[in-house]
């Protein structure tokens, strides 16, 4: 190799196979046994190569694309209305930025989400994204194409990029803790969110440490839910003094119901949330919370997709930290 870019015919080369079957590996087209196709891989390692997206393209005269899948209950809003998945878009989009490859953005609606699922298999180019999809739904595509990419939770085997959820729940606790709030509650996400239930767990996890009540209450990533959610819990458990969200939408319904109430945040009540969303500055007031590195796993996703290199069962793992603001403060 003379430094520059690999080509086709080195991975050829390399893996002791015909120019024909290294592109039907690389392609993922039928044609090629599986020892060949683990040389072939094994030299696109090795090379570092990279294949030309335009070129791919042109050859096949089909568009290359990329789907982001998102499974939501209220298709005219959510896209528009939630922050995560403006983040999500624009992580995708850096990726993309360099490569011939289109987005497409599949909006799923709950009540058809199987026969969607299998009308977006059918019909895959570069590969999936799975914005938030339920581990059923992940498994249904992944065993219709395995060019799926999680950005949550699912089944084992199910390729994905996972934030650390049990830890950032675990470490706002540890947090509050810190600063002497005793009566740490949470308002949790959806019972069957797989993020949510990882966030649960680490708030769990926290207060066991501690010896602090699991004092809780569940709202569904939303403000309103947030806020609704807030109202029951202090209704039940007035001397609160801290409260961990399992959001930043959620987060900022609490605290508009917090000072509903008549007490002041952070002085009476101490508010951490999750994801560092622009919401989280726009809270009054700003909101402390975990960030969620949204945009950087959306990113490395789609990298994963365009490789072609995926594996069952394959991670990557992002760690969250948290972001201090005013809405927390010492007793």
């Amino acid at each position: 190799m003379d430094g520059s870019r690999p080509t086709i015919e080195d991975v050829a080369r390399v893996a002791g196979v015909s120019r024909a079957t290294a592109s039907r590996v690389i392609n993922d087209a039928p044609g090629a046994s599986d020892l060949l196709r683990q040389r072939v891989r094994q030299a696109v390692v090795d090379l570092g190569y990279r294949p030309n997206e335009t070129a791919r393209a042109l050859a096949s005269g089909r568009q290359r694309n990329v789907d982001l899948v998102a499974v939501i209950d209220n298709p005219g809003l959510a896209l528009g209305a939630h922050p995560y998945f403006g983040r999500v878009l624009a992580g995708v989009m850096a990726a993309l930025e360099t490569v011939h490859v289109q987005l497409r953005i599949q909006v799923v609606a709950e009540a058809d989400a199987v026969s969607r699922i299998d009308t977006i298999a059918a019909d895959l180019t570069a590969g999936a994204i799975l914005a938030n999809a339920t581990p059923d739904l992940a498994v249904r595509l992944h065993r219709r194409s395995h060019k799926v990419v999680s950005l949550v939770p699912t089944a084992p085997w199910v390729p994905a990029v996972e934030a650390d959820n049990v830890g950032g729940a675990d470490a706002a606790v540890r947090h509050l803790h810190a600063l002497g709030r005793r009566r740490i509650a949470a308002i949790h996400g959806p019972e069957f969110n797989t993020c949510a239930i990882n966030r649960r767990a680490g708030y769990q996890r926290a207060v066991h440490t501690f010896g602090l009540p699991d004092v809780c209450a569940t709202g569904d990533f939303t403000r309103k839910g947030g806020h609704a959610a807030t109202l029951r819990l202090l209704d039940e458990h007035p001397d609160v003094d801290a409260m961990f969200v399992a959001c930043d939408l959620m987060a900022a319904g609490a605290i508009q119901a917090i000072t509903a109430t008549g007490r002041r945040v952070p002085d009476d009540v101490s508010v951490i949330g999750f994801d560092d969303s622009v919401v989280a500055i726009c809270t009054n007031p700003p909101l402390t919370t975990m960030r969620l590195p949204a945009e950087q796993m959306a990113t490395a996703a789609t990298r994963m997709l365009l490789t072609g290199d995926l594996s069952p069962g394959q991670r990557e793992r992002f760690a969250v930290e948290l972001v201090e603001r005013e809405s927390t403060s010492p007793i």
